[in-house]
């Protein structure tokens, strides 16, 4: 029989509704790879294997399928942070102006520091909930200004699906704290 590590429908429904619209967009992700060709668009396929690797791990924790707490936490986290150091640090996308592209990488580098001392602390469990609702909250201000940034240069066949891409990782993160700000202690020594 199967069975969730929550009870709650609220929570049911926010991991539910996270995990489905996170293979949703990787989909369209894969399908605009295919689309463009690889030789373009490689660097989005690999960006989607740490969405991939993150959205199986969101339904096995869900689950409670072969993972405990401290697993989860360690390669979300670290995957998350993955995705932030490649696409937005080490690779970041031109944007149309300087302001908007230094306001990116300053919030980009704290996210990953953010991440870094989250999945680093050995009592993790003390990260307490508004810790973690930061992480989201500077995660979707970094989707918000690439958002806006894609709406100030002229449209292409591409928009759609950058669209599309900014907005995975926001809900991959919203995956990951709707996850840990109902563990209970127990949860957490599993």
């Amino acid at each position: 029989m199967i069975t969730t590590r929550f009870k709650k429908n609220a929570k049911i429904f926010d991991i539910v509704i996270t995990a489905i619209g996170g293979t949703l967009s990787v989909a369209i992700m894969l399908y605009a790879v295919f689309f463009f060709g690889l030789s373009y668009a490689w660097p989005e396929l690999v960006l989607n294997l740490f969405y991939v690797a993150c959205l199986v791990m969101i339904w096995m924790y869900f689950f409670n399928y072969r993972i405990t707490t401290r697993q989860f936490n360690y390669w979300c986290s670290l995957s998350l942070g993955m995705t932030v150091l490649l696409r937005d640090i080490l690779f970041p996308p031109p944007l149309a102006n300087f302001p908007l592209h230094l306001a990116c990488l300053t919030l980009s580098v704290l996210l990953l520091c953010m991440l870094t001392f989250f999945y680093a602390r050995k009592n993790w469990k003390s990260y307490s909930k508004s810790n973690l609702w930061t992480i989201l909250v500077i995660d979707m201000l970094i989707a918000t200004l690439y958002n806006y940034d894609i709406y100030i240069e002229p449209v292409n066949e591409f928009t759609d699906y950058l669209l599309v891409e900014i907005w995975i990782r926001p809900t991959i993160s919203y995956g990951l704290v709707a996850c840990f700000v109902t563990e209970t202690d127990a949860d957490a020594d599993a």
